[in-house]
Order: structure tokens, then sequence, then C-alpha cells
């Protein structure tokens, strides 16, 4: 397990995480630096760098995490609405070499956003 990403280790249970959802190619947890007051992880169990690194058939990976975002944002009540944001390399601000979405919601969201 040492050569796991961060986010593999809180899959396995190795780190915890407050998990909102569990799917069999993604689950959510809890941002432990929220930038707004909804803030979750949407994350695919295939540890795959970034979207720079999606291959083929990843793409039903990628969708899964969508719908899991969309299903997140509905339950958590963010009908006026909310941002999903993919951070991808060190200049677009990744700090986990695994593909990971943020769902930002519950506050008014400016832009641009850095």
């Amino acid at each position: 397990m040492s050569d796991s990403t961060l986010f593999q280790k809180i899959h396995q249970g190795a780190i915890p995480a407050k998990f909102l959802a569990r799917r069999e190619r993604c689950f959510a947890i809890e941002d432990i630096d929220a930038k707004a007051p909804f803030h979750v992880l949407v994350i695919p169990v295939k540890p795959i760098p970034s979207l720079a690194d999606l291959a083929e058939d990843d793409g039903v990976i990628v969708a899964d995490c969508l719908a899991l975002a969309s299903d997140l944002a509905r339950e958590h009540g963010l009908a006026k609405g909310w941002r999903l944001v993919a951070n991808v390399g060190a200049d677009g601000g990744q700090t986990v070499a695994h593909l990971h979405f943020h769902v930002l919601g519950g506050r008014h969201l400016g832009w641009p956003p850095g």
C-alpha cells in the first residue's frame, strides 16, 4: 500500500475521512479545507492521475463521478447553483496526483475563481 495515493488510502480505510457516498466506481468525502459551506470531493476508485491522463475507457468512470456530484448537489439543497472543479497539474492547483472533482456550493460563487 506504500505506492497508494492519498485517496486510495482513504478509500481503503487507512486514513479516516467523512464519506458522503460510496459507489462502485467513485466515492465522495468532505474536503478537510472547505472553501464553501458545501465542499466535497468526488473521487474515482481507479487512481487516474488527472484529467490529462484519461484513457479512452475511463469515460464511464468520469460519467459516474459527474452523476454522483449532481446527486450530492441535489441531496444537499444546492438548487440555486453549485460549481464543479477539477484541477489539472501544478499550475492548475492540483496537489494530489489522483483525479478528483470539487463540488462547491451553499453561497454565491464569484467569477473568476482564482
